[in-house]
C-alpha cells in the first residue's frame, strides 16, 4: 500500500515507488490523492498489505522530504528491517538504473475512496460517549491534509461542523504561516488560539501536516478571559496524554487484557493512573514502533502515547493517528461540561492524587559535517562523568541503555537518565534531526486542596533549575 500526502512531488515519489515495485512483479495499491499517514497505517491491514510506504516529512520543515515504511501488522519497521532496506539502497548506484515500469502497469491499482470511507467508520466508531458532541471545536490542519479526513470522522460520529483556521486548513507544501508546522513548536498554534478565542469555542485542536500528531488548547481562566488569546494555553503532550487516559477509564474505554503504554522520556504519571485502576502498564524505547508492540501475548493496547503529541486509541490503527485522537478529546470535553468540569479539572485532580507531574524539553541543535560526532563526544563524555548533582539534587542513579535493558524489554539505545529526588533527566540524540535532546521531568507531593497552586509553582521553579542545569551538563549549552 502507497501513500503521500501535500509535500512538494510527494505524489510523483509515490507513483514513482508504484512503478519500481511493479517492475519487481510486485502488485501495489495506490491511495486516492492526498491523505493522512494514519489512513495508511489503516490501509495495510485492511487490505491485507505485506508493507506500506507513506511518503511524507510529517512535521518538518518545507525543505525536507522523506517516507515511513510500515511492515504488513500497520506498525512501522524495526530492526532488522530497517538495516535490511538500508543495505539495499546502499547498493544502488544511480536511482536511474532502477527499473520502473510505466503509471499504467496492471499491477498499480489504484483505489477510490472505499479505502477513506472504511477508515472514516471505523474511527467514528471510536466515541465512548455518543451523547456527549455539543462542543464547539475550533481546528487546525497546519497546511496539511487532515481536514477533510477529520471533517469526515467528527460528521459521522455526529459532532457539529469544526471553526476552521481558515489560513491553515488547505494543503500547502511550503507552509507560510509557520517556519516549521508542528504543534509543539512555540507561536505553532497562534492563529488557532486566537480563533478559538475569538469563536469563543470549547476546545482548539491541531494537527500537524500528515495529521498523525494532535495538539490542543484550551481556556484558562488564570491567563484571562477565554474571549482573549491570553486566556488560553496549550497543553503539554504528557497533558493531552493522561486526559485521554482518564477518559479512557471513566467511560469504559480499558477492556480486559489491554494495556496502557508510553514511552521512557513521557511523564511517570501515566504508569502511576495505571497502577491505581489495575491497568497492566509497559514502558518502551520512543517512537509508536515500540509502543504498539507493547502488548504481549494476549494482550491489546487500549492507549498508548509520547509526549511528542502522538497518541493511539484503541486498535483501529497501529500507530500514533491524531485524527481519533481529535474525536477522543473533543468527546472527553464534551462530557467534562455535561458535568459542569474542564480539562484544567482532570488535571487538578490527578495532581491531588498522585502530585504534580511537570515535564518539559531543552535541546541543542547541531550543525555541519561533524555536528552528529560533536553529539557522540557529548554523550561520551556524560557516561564517562556523569554529574553528580543537578540543581542542587544529588544524581542518586543513572540508567545507560547503550546495552539495552532485557529485563524491561528494552533494546540498545543511546540513552541516559539521571535520576535526582524528586525527578530525572533523560538524554538522548535525535533519531531524526542533528539535536542533543534532554526531557525532564518534576514531581511535586501536593498536601491537600489548599497546597495545589504551591505545588505547581514549587514544581516550576524546579523544572527551570533542573532544566538549566541539565543543560549545562551536556556541554552544549
Amino acid at each position: 500500500a502507497v501513500c503521500f500526502d501535500a509535500r512538494h512531488r510527494s505524489a510523483d515519489f509515490a507513483t514513482a515507488t508504484c512503478e519500481v515495485l511493479a517492475a519487481a512483479g510486485v502488485r501495489s495499491h495506490l491511495l486516492p490523492g492526498p491523505l493522512p499517514t494514519p489512513v495508511l497505517a489503516f490501509a495495510v491491514r485492511h487490505l491485507g498489505a505485506a508493507a506500506g510506504v507513506m511518503v511524507t516529512a510529517s512535521h518538518n520543515p518545507p525543505t525536507d522530504n522523506g517516507y515511513k515504511v510500515y511492515d504488513g501488522t500497520g506498525r512501522q519497521i524495526v530492526a532488522p528491517t530497517d538495516a535490511a532496506i538500508a543495505a539495499a539502497m546502499a547498493d544502488i548506484g544511480r536511482v536511474s538504473s532502477v527499473p520502473r515500469t510505466g503509471p499504467d502497469d496492471p499491477d498499480i491499482v489504484r483505489l477510490d475512496d472505499g479505502i477513506v470511507r472504511a477508515y472514516v467508520s471505523g474511527a467514528a466508531a471510536l466515541g465512548l460517549v455518543p451523547d456527549a458532541r455539543r462542543v464547539k471545536v475550533a481546528y487546525t490542519a497546519m497546511h496539511g491534509v487532515g481536514a477533510a479526513t477529520l471533517r469526515r470522522v467528527f460528521a459521522e460520529a455526529g459532532f457539529a461542523p469544526l471553526i476552521d483556521v481558515v489560513e491553515q486548513v488547505d494543503p500547502d507544501p511550503d507552509f507560510p504561516t509557520v517556519p516549521f508546522p508542528n504543534p509543539e513548536e512555540p507561536g505553532a498554534l497562534d492563529l488557532g488560539i486566537g480563533l478559538a478565542a475569538a469563536a469563543e469555542a470549547d476546545v482548539l485542536l491541531a494537527n500537524d501536516p500528515d495529521a498523525d500528531r494532535l495538539g490542543v488548547g484550551v481556556p484558562d481562566p488564570a491567563g484571562g478571559s477565554p474571549t482573549t488569546a491570553a486566556g488560553w494555553r496549550a497543553l503539554r503532550g504528557d497533558e493531552i496524554g493522561v486526559v485521554l487516559a482518564q477518559h479512557l477509564l471513566d467511560h469504559g474505554g480499558v477492556a480486559r487484557g489491554s494495556v496502557f503504554a508510553t514511552t521512557i522520556v513521557s511523564s511517570t504519571l501515566l504508569q502511576k493512573m495505571a497502577t491505581a485502576a489495575g491497568v497492566p502498564y509497559v514502558e518502551t524505547l520512543t517512537g509508536f514502533k515500540w509502543i504498539t508492540r507493547a502488548p504481549g501475548e494476549g494482550q491489546s493496547l487500549a492507549f498508548g502515547y509520547e509526549e511528542a503529541l502522538g497518541y493511539c486509541v484503541g486498535d483501529l490503527v497501529h500507530d500514533k493517528d491524531g485524527i481519533t485522537a481529535a474525536l477522543v478529546f473533543a468527546e472527553a470535553v464534551a462530557a467534562l461540561a455535561e458535568r459542569g468540569r474542564t480539562v484544567l479539572d482532570v488535571l487538578d485532580d490527578l495532581a491531588r492524587r498522585h502530585g504534580v507531574h511537570l515535564t518539559g524539553q531543552w535541546s541543542a541543535r547541531v550543525a555541519g559535517a561533524d555536528g552528529m560526532a560533536e553529539l557522540e563526544v557529548a554523550m561520551a563524555a556524560l557516561r564517562v562523568a556523569p554529574p553528580a548533582a543537578l540543581a542542587g539534587r544529588p544524581v542518586t542513579s543513572v540508567d545507560d541503555l547503550l546495552d539495552g535493558d532485557p529485563s524491561r524489554g528494552l533494546a540498545p539505545s543511546d540513552v541516559l537518565t539521571l535520576h535526582v529526588d524528586g525527578g530525572r533527566v533523560v538524554i538522548r540524540p535525535s533519531g531524526t534531526e542533528p539535536k542533543l535532546k534532554c526531557y525532564i521531568e518534576v514531581v511535586e507531593p501536593v498536601a491537600g486542596d489548599a497546597d495545589l497552586a504551591a505545588a505547581r509553582t514549587r514544581a516550576a521553579t524546579a523544572l527551570e533549575a533542573l532544566t538549566q542545569a541539565a543543560a549545562s551538563a551536556t556541554g552544549l549549552a
